[in-house]
């Protein structure tokens, strides 16, 4: 080991800066937990009292998972960009196109963060700056307007008078238009997270250590809240334990109407499976550093190894007392489901009045920009490493004089204003938005459970600072196909078109590569690219794993697409 880490030179100028230890890492992905926000409601509305136990299925596959990552990321002490690009190297050996679809999906599942989560942000702003009354049938305004419209239901005054006391910044727009299966809307939604994406790529552009350093405040104020919200109705009597039973799905999606075990409601089953991974399996980002760790070969496993048991806490209990205080009732709120009202919902179980409501809610924010500076570290790293290795377009291998990729994070702010837009129109055009990256996410989880035991036949000689157990490996490629199922099968829960904009978008790696690699490389990956394998081109032509990857890709196909066929709503 230590003449492992002997080797690790300090950056030069135009690279990133060795300048953390594992705590930086953790700190930096300690945004993660946050993530159970985004699909929280949404979870709740389409898998009912399954909720709980989606979350905590879907959590305990993520750590399990998260070992392969850890072994295969430790062979890699110099580069950067996460698990995709230390895959995609077990895969180039049996095809040039697969090993950047790795890359490509990984950073197109995480970049949406970005946009995705300044629109709950945003969201969460305007409900305390300017919030929508509520009234009910006994509201004096209601029974004037009963009284003024002879005839008029209570629904229907509620109605009315709530639209007319709305404040006109929230139904206000720029422009707004129909985009295919989605809506897109300048909004004021779309201004306040464009602000906030803003500050924070301004607090990126500092470098991975001014990140890092901001993120352990940031995370201290954002996880101990957690905790409370999690931990406080245990001991105030709230959590009813009658909300966790009849384990049964939803006879339909945002209806509380209880169905059967049929394959409608498998498929919403799996349709909640599917989505959870997006925010479960996330804190692998923590091996996204490697090449900026003081001491990569025990950092890295130490990083996501803390960092998933700190995921396995959050996104266990907060979900759980979630669903113990709401109920079934509650979680099927128009707020819940779209997401604007969980940070309320979650900063009313604690109680104790306005300020500690409105203290709560404001920490709600912070974990949603504390989240957003985790993707944004970890995806604009994925889109740097892949310039360096010569998957993606040059530009994007430049750096600042602070380390950061600046970019790759210019790139992801653009993509992701675009993105924005589209979230910010409602909550159809949200979960689309999420299901499509989140295609992305099981693509790249495919390839890179699998790349664990291709990188065992291929590269058995290389030392691994940290080597999973076999046994957990090949749990990881059994979860592989599992995975692959849950898109298949879950994916058209939340937009008929998701799995297939997914595949399409996955699909769009193959012209951005071969202008890299034909047209700017000539058909040559750059020679440091296998460095730490101790490898060259020309020892790629060796296949030891010989038709296996290949039946292994199709099988995943044939997974996917009866699936698709077998689990309809």
């Amino acid at each position: 080991m230590s003449a492992l880490s002997d080797t690790y030179a300090e950056a030069a100028a135009g690279q990133l800066h060795r300048s953390i230890d594992w705590r930086g890492a953790f700190w930096v992905a300690s945004g993660v937990p946050a993530l159970v926000l985004f699909s929280i409601g949404g979870i709740a509305g389409t898998t009912g009292k399954l909720a709980f136990v989606i979350w905590t299925v879907s959590m305990i596959m993520g750590f399990l998972q998260s070992f392969t990552y850890a072994e295969i990321a430790g062979l890699f002490p110099n580069k950067s960009g996460g698990a995709s690009v230390y895959g995609a190297t077990a895969w180039l050996r049996y095809s040039k196109f697969i090993a950047p679809l790795s890359v490509w999906c990984n950073w197109f599942a995480w970049s949406p963060v970005l946009s995705l989560g300044c629109s709950i942000a945003a969201a969460y702003i305007l409900n305390a700056l300017a919030p929508v009354p509520l009234f009910t049938e006994n509201s004096p305004e209601v029974v004037a307007y009963i009284g003024a419209h002879a005839g008029t239901s209570a629904a229907d005054a509620i109605t009315a008078v709530t639209a007319a006391a709305t404040p006109a910044i929230r139904n206000w727009t720029l422009y707004s238009h129909a985009l295919g299966p989605v809506s897109f809307s300048l909004n004021a939604t779309f201004f306040i997270g464009a602000i906030l994406m803003l500050i924070i790529f301004a607090i990126q552009h500092r470098g991975i250590l001014g990140t890092a350093s901001v993120q352990k405040y940031i995370g201290l104020l954002v996880i101990i809240p957690m905790l409370i919200v999690g931990v406080v109705p245990f001991f105030t009597g709230q959590i009813n334990y009658d909300n966790f039973s009849p384990l049964l799905p939803l006879a339909a999606a945002y209806a509380p109407e209880p169905g059967t075990w049929n394959i409608a409601g498998w498929t919403l089953a799996l349709g909640g499976m599917f989505i959870a991974a997006w925010s479960t399996y996330g804190f692998e980002t923590a091996v996204c550093y490697t090449s900026e760790f003081k001491n990569p070969g025990t950092d890295t496993f130490k990083a996501i190894f803390y960092s998933g048991l700190l995921c396995m806490l959050l996104f266990i209990l907060v979900p759980f007392t979630f669903q113990g205080v709401l109920g079934l009732n509650g979680m099927l709120a128009t707020p819940i489901v779209d997401g604007s009202g969980v940070a309320d919902a979650l900063a009313g179980m604690v109680g104790g009045g306005k300020l500690i409501h409105a203290l709560l809610v404001m920490l709600m924010i912070l974990a949603l920009v504390l989240c957003i500076m985790t993707a944004m570290a970890g995806s604009s790293r994925t889109l740097y490493q892949g310039s360096v290795d010569g998957w993606l377009p040059r530009y994007l291998s430049h750096v600042n004089e602070h380390g950061a990729p600046t970019r790759a994070m210019w790139t992801d702010l653009c993509f992701n204003l675009i993105v924005l837009a589209i979230a910010s129109a409602d909550a159809t055009s949200f979960f689309f938005i999420l299901a499509v990256s989140n295609c992305g996410y099981i693509i790249f989880n495919f390839l890179n459970l699998n790349a664990g035991w291709l990188h065992r036949i291929d590269n058995g000689h290389i030392d691994r600072p940290w080597k999973a157990p076999t046994w957990l490996l090949g749990i990881g490629a059994v979860f592989a196909y599992v995975n692959a199922m849950f898109m298949g099968a879950g994916a058209k829960v939340w937009n008929p078109m998701a799995l297939w904009a997914g595949l399409f978008t996955a699909a769009l790696i193959i012209p951005v590569f071969c202008f890299r690699h034909y047209l700017q490389d000539g058909g040559k990956f750059p020679d440091h690219m296998l460095d730490d394998l101790g490898m060259q081109s020309s020892d790629l032509v060796v296949k030891k794993a010989g038709i296996l990857p290949y039946a292994t890709l199709v099988a995943g196909l044939i997974v996917v697409l009866v699936a698709n066929w077998i689990f309809v709503l």
